[in-house]
């Protein structure tokens, strides 16, 4: 995933890349913010489904003793 930050100038959200010591903003639209959030929701959605099948892994581990 690229790093979003805002932009010094205009205050809006971007993109930046940093090409050899020189930081470049590229702005984002709206649009791709909605899929950048859809892809972190993902990402912590199957986070969560790992952990808590985890958890449950550990509780019959536990349960066994």
């Amino acid at each position: 995933m690229s790093k979003v930050q805002s932009c010094p100038t205009c205050g809006g959200t971007s993109k930046i890349k940093d090409n050899d010591g020189v930081i470049q903003y590229e702005s984002l639209q709206s649009s791709e913010l909605e899929q950048k959030i859809v892809k972190l929701k993902k990402a912590m959605m199957k986070f969560k489904e790992k952990s808590e099948a985890l958890e449950e892994e550990l509780k019959q581990l536990k349960a066994k003793q």
